[in-house]
């Protein structure tokens, strides 16, 4: 097996996946641990991933053990990725809730799956030159290449229809552009009656005391419908939470604009400063579109920085309770450092 970057950077491998050829965006993930979670992530749908550490499906893939309607350890219902390339692969694994191999769990959901490649170096190369698309090719069969930017990702990952999580007094609106399962559990840990609707939903005949807008996929501006409602839900005063693409729909809501990250934000270890204050926390990202901090209304402000590049990493208003934050804070495996986050939205809410 090969990848082939736009490029013309060709790397070879060891195929241990499922066998076809497949096209994409070429990421990368700096986690130690939580490949299960990663791969079933609905924002990387459209993506090749690279998981940076160096071994990779030595602890294998959990059980299906399922818990408020939720698949425990796992992020959606199925692998979301495109392919999967990794240094060195573990066919023997060994852990108390496994059930199966990372590779036979590639075959079954047939995503490629390739190892044996310098993992460090491709990440170097695309953090040199760019966000790059890619091609895995099996037995050299060639295929055209895929941009996820240009089609809707947020349609093809976000629920079709209205389900209904726990039993708590507060109600919140989640719309699914591609939500973690995390969120959920953060939700209805602290006592929330969720109500998980599609991205294009009118979520305002529903009963609710907030909304939260959930990560997922591709180009912001690719979800009209979801940014046209949020437009007419911050008219109200219910309190609005955004996380990652998140964040973006309620800025394009809100009259600023977003643009395409030349490399993207891909790691377990962005180190974010909330404005106006010497607090840092260290957040895991996956996100290739920011906030052009220049174009928020008059009625805005950042809420957090990126460290690194500068760039926005959350907004909120500076009289209503509407926030949002660019990274993770549900992420899993880690860090958890921004938790806090689903309190001070439920703080609003209960207000």
């Amino acid at each position: 097996m090969e990848l082939i970057l736009e490029d013309g950077t060709t790397i070879k491998g060891i195929s241990f996946g499922y066998e076809k050829s497949v096209a994409g965006e070429v990421v990368f993930n700096t986690a130690m641990t939580g490949y299960p979670e990663s791969l079933s992530d609905p924002s990387y749908k459209g993506q090749i991933l690279v998981l940076t550490y160096p071994l990779i499906g030595n602890y294998g893939v959990p059980k299906n053990t399922v818990k408020d309607k939720l698949l425990q350890s796992f992020e959606s219902d199925k692998v979301q990725i495109g392919g999967l390339i990794v240094s060195e692969y573990s066919e023997s694994y060994n852990h108390w809730n496994a059930e199966k191999s990372l590779g036979d769990w590639l075959k079954e959901h047939k995503i490629p799956g390739m190892f044996g490649v310098d993992t460090r170096m491709l990440t170097k190369i695309i953090r040199e030159k760019g966000a790059m698309l890619g091609k895995m090719l099996y037995n050299n069969k060639d295929i055209e290449s895929y941009d996820p930017d240009k089609d809707n990702l947020v349609d093809q990952v976000s629920t079709k229809e209205k389900i209904i999580y726990g039993n708590g007094k507060t109600r919140i609106v989640l719309i699914d552009c591609g939500v973690k399962n995390n969120i959920i559990r953060n939700l209805l840990k602290r006592d929330v009656k969720v109500i998980r609707v599609p991205w294009n939903y009118d979520f305002f005949k529903e009963e609710y005391d907030g909304i939260l807008v959930s990560n997922g996929p591709g180009n912001p501006k690719q979800c009209e419908a979801a940014i046209n409602n949020l437009a007419k839900a911050l008219h109200q005063t219910k309190p609005i939470m955004g996380i990652c693409l998140g964040n973006q729909l309620m800025a394009l809501a809100s009259g600023a604009d977003t643009y395409k990250l030349k490399y993207g934000h891909r790691s377990h270890n962005q180190p974010v400063i909330m404005s106006n204050s010497n607090r840092s926390f260290i957040t895991s990202q996956n996100h290739g579109y920011a906030i052009e901090r220049r174009s928020l209304q008059e009625n805005w402000e950042p809420l957090f920085i990126n460290l690194n590049d500068g760039t926005n990493e959350g907004i909120r208003h500076k009289t209503l309770p509407f926030f949002s934050a660019q990274f993770h804070p549900e992420a899993s495996s880690g860090p958890t450092d921004t938790e806090f986050l689903f309190d001070d939205f439920l703080n609003l809410v209960n207000k």
